[in-house]
């Protein structure tokens, strides 16, 4: 799946978006960013009360992948999610996110275009968008991180603020599923069609780039995919990605959404809003 003239493409099962609406027309987007305040306002009265806060990563991805792979993919599969749901938006995408420290340069700070935030600024960001977003009438804020870095700063922020909005009907959930699915769930996927570990890999190998590759070509380099090694030809990568699929990056896909909408319906489930007038 890709983006394409206002398009989002997708050959596999979920219908992740529409056509861009006629000039002058309201948007049916499920982008926060591309509607007004007032389409905002109106959806949530309707019952729109649910956003996705989708954190990515600005990082190295080996010498075949963009550096915004992560902000790409939690984006396109986030509005999937969203429309499954149903009465959801999606926030734009938080692309800074912890890395790697600066002095000495440390993970993927190691690579030039790499950006980073150490963990309290990264908390402070998701923990104030957190309160706009029940400020203005969302109660069920998602957290959703492509990245492991992200995943016990989103945590630690839902334990903190559903401490604080005990008796209201705000609540925060950090969906680790979502990374789950994406990793080990997906690998476990890659195995069943005929992938073997070495290929795999943890970071930009064959199940990153695949997932890549599903959701925009234009993020992958594929005349390096197989390119003749030789020393540090994959420097930045573990694994070996030389045989990506967009095709098994799809079905890839279609399991993270699915595994994640139903994560967050039973997060959800388990944290019901209290009833009108029980709340400060």
């Amino acid at each position: 799946m890709r983006w394409r003239c206002g398009v989002l493409v997708l050959t596999g099962c979920l219908v992740l978006a529409v056509a861009a609406p006629a000039v002058g027309q309201a948007s049916d987007s499920v982008f926060l960013e591309e509607l007004t305040w007032t389409e905002v306002r109106d959806l949530i009265h309707s019952g729109t009360t649910t956003i996705i806060l989708p954190t990515g990563g600005t990082e190295q991805n080996g010498p075949h992948m963009t550096l915004g792979k992560h902000n790409a993919r939690v984006r396109a599969l986030s509005a999937a999610i969203a429309r499954a749901l149903g009465n959801t938006l999606v926030a734009p995408v938080l692309a800074y996110v912890p890395e790697g420290g600066l002095a000495p340069p440390t993970g993927h700070m190691r690579y030039p275009g790499t950006i980073t935030l150490d963990e309290s600024h990264f908390e402070g960001v998701l923990e104030s968008a957190a309160r706009g977003f029940a400020l203005h009438g969302f109660r069920d804020i998602v957290f959703l991180g492509d990245s492991g870095g992200n995943q016990a700063g989103q945590a630690a922020v839902a334990r903190r603020l559903n401490r604080a909005w005990a008796g209201t009907p705000n609540r925060v959930h950090a969906i680790d599923e979502y990374y789950q699915a994406s990793t080990a769930g997906a690998s476990a996927l890659f195995r069943g069609r005929g992938y073997q570990d070495g290929e795999l890999g943890r970071h930009a190998g064959a199940v990153d780039t695949s997932l890549a590759l599903a959701v925009d070509p234009a993020l992958v380099r594929q005349d390096r995919l197989h390119a003749a090694r030789g020393p540090g030809a994959w420097e930045g990568a573990d694994g070996d990605p030389s045989r990506a699929s967009a095709e098994v990056g799809r079905a890839a896909v279609d399991w993270i959404v699915a595994r994640t909408v139903e994560a967050i319906r039973r997060s959800v489930a388990r944290h019901p809003a209290p009833p009108a007038g029980a709340h400060p």
